[in-house]
């Protein structure tokens, strides 16, 4: 079913339906490149009240993001592709961010407060807040699996889409989806 759903949107808008009237899957829909393993659920999906850390060593769970859209990125030093991909997630929180949309990144395993302060430094991240997951329990409860492991999140704190990998999160095709999906295209 979920199949044949996506077959129609896509035939629609090769047949130049207007993606900002066809809806959240039309939009996702448009996802390409290396955006197209982005996973979009048929329905909204609970996520756990699982809580990790902040900078400050306090506990923080993600109801604190709720009445935004959220993408959450689960990262590590020691992932190349996770390296790679940060500078774009913090550009795009740079274009994207505030009142409406957030991007949260939190490291997931061993990766030292000391060790990630120095790699914000190095790579001019100012938009990103530094989490963590020391013991990968949040994603784990989530179901994550290899990083980098990205997901989007409603404003109503349900996960919507996931996805395995990195990606231009910044790219004109991504931002064009994000404000899209957030009513803002």
């Amino acid at each position: 079913m979920r199949f044949l759903k996506l077959l129609v949107l896509y035939a629609g808008l090769a047949l130049g339906a207007n993606p900002a009237v066809a809806g959240t899957d039309a939009l996702f829909a448009l996802a390409k490149g290396d955006l197209a393993g982005l996973q979009v659920h048929g329905e909204p999906r609970a996520l756990p009240a699982t809580k990790f850390l902040d900078a400050g060593g306090n506990k923080v769970g993600l109801s604190a993001y709720r009445g935004k859209y959220v993408l959450l990125n689960f990262w590590a030093l020691w992932c190349a592709p996770c390296v790679k991909e940060m500078p774009s997630l913090d550009r795009l929180d740079a274009k994207l961010g505030g009142a409406k949309f957030e991007v949260v990144t939190i490291t997931t395993g061993r990766n030292a407060r000391p060790a990630v302060d120095r790699f914000f430094d190095e790579k001019k991240l100012a938009h990103l807040p530094k989490l963590f997951d020391p013991k990968m329990t949040l994603i784990r409860d989530i179901g994550g699996r290899g990083l980098p492991f990205t997901v989007l999140i409603d404003p109503q704190g349900r996960e919507v889409a996931r996805m395995n990998g990195d990606a231009e999160w910044d790219s004109p095709a991504a931002l064009a989806m994000l404000r899209g999906w957030m009513g803002d295209g």
